[in-house]
């Protein structure tokens, strides 16, 4: 069998155009995110996120909040690592889902919601994932939307692409220089190769769709990841990125790991002037 040497002289990176900017509008809505809430774990803060509802109950008509966004691990999850168990306040996936919805009748009705799954979700770990059975969902009002992941968005003429996340992994473990404590260094390269998931083959499962969906496939004006229960924001070529906490304390694993998160911060947007608000809940800086 005659082998061919392809040796490539360029690389084409198709990136985030650098004249990609944030149009202002009229609008005064605004968008806030919760990623990584992990109901069900011993580790859910749940006075931060009493905290936070309490605080959307008296100022989200006033600060125009309108929607909310959940980029996937909802609820913790059962048997998604060793000994999960023992880490658990609520044993049962079911009931995990039903104490969600018992938490989402706490935020005002006239805030549209919309929930995609993560790994710990009851999804397939496959990327992409599809939106959360009916089953786990009925206790949810009519205001929350169920969607896959990734998802692209259309929230008052803004894309919003989110994302849970759990590509960084794979980019981390792969490109010198990425790591946890810096995610939004990891979303630029997503950006710069237009790519959620580019990595086969390794600790991110991705499903043999006959397309690919974890392209970037439209530049987003607001892209948003969760997963690694970092909190920060930062505007890359017009592109407002975030990765949006978590309502979980640290975990063994993470303490194993010396890893700190940044727990109780609600990141918002503003979706006429794009400015990004890092609204912290936590016990410990409240």
């Amino acid at each position: 069998m005659q082998r061919t040497m392809i040796i490539p002289e360029k690389i084409f990176r198709p990136d985030i155009p650098r004249n990609h900017q944030w149009e202002p509008s009229d609008t005064s809505s605004k968008v806030a995110f919760l990623s990584d809430v992990h109901v069900g774990s011993t580790t859910f803060l749940e006075k931060d996120w009493e905290r936070m509802t309490a605080w959307l109950r008296a100022n989200s008509e006033k600060e125009n909040i309108n929607y909310l966004v959940f980029p996937g691990d909802v609820v913790d999850g059962i048997g998604v690592f060793p000994d999960q168990d023992k880490e658990l306040q609520i044993a049962d996936i079911d009931d995990q889902y039903a104490r969600l919805a018992e938490y989402l009748k706490e935020i005002p009705d006239h805030i549209k919601m919309v929930i995609h799954p993560g790994n710990h979700d009851a999804a397939r770990l496959a990327e992409p994932q599809p939106a959360l059975n009916k089953r786990f969902t009925t206790g949810f009002d009519s205001n929350v939307l169920l969607l896959g992941n990734p998802v692209y968005l259309d929230i008052e003429g803004r894309t919003v692409l989110t994302y849970h996340g759990k590509g960084l992994d794979d980019w981390i473990a792969g490109v010198q220089g990425l790591t946890y404590d810096n995610p939004l260094a990891v979303m630029r390269q997503m950006c710069v190769r237009r790519h959620l998931a580019p990595i086969y083959g390794q600790r991110n499962a991705l499903a043999p769709e006959k397309k690919d969906y974890l392209v970037m496939e439209h530049v987003p004006d607001i892209f948003v990841t969760g997963h690694v229960h970092g909190a920060g924001q930062e505007i890359y070529n017009g592109v407002r990125m975030i990765n949006a906490s978590t309502w979980q304390s640290q975990t063994e694993y993470q303490r194993q790991h010396n890893f700190n998160p940044d727990p109780g911060i609600m990141p918002v947007v503003d979706l006429g002037t794009g400015r990004i608000r890092m609204h912290s809940f936590h016990e410990e800086s409240a």
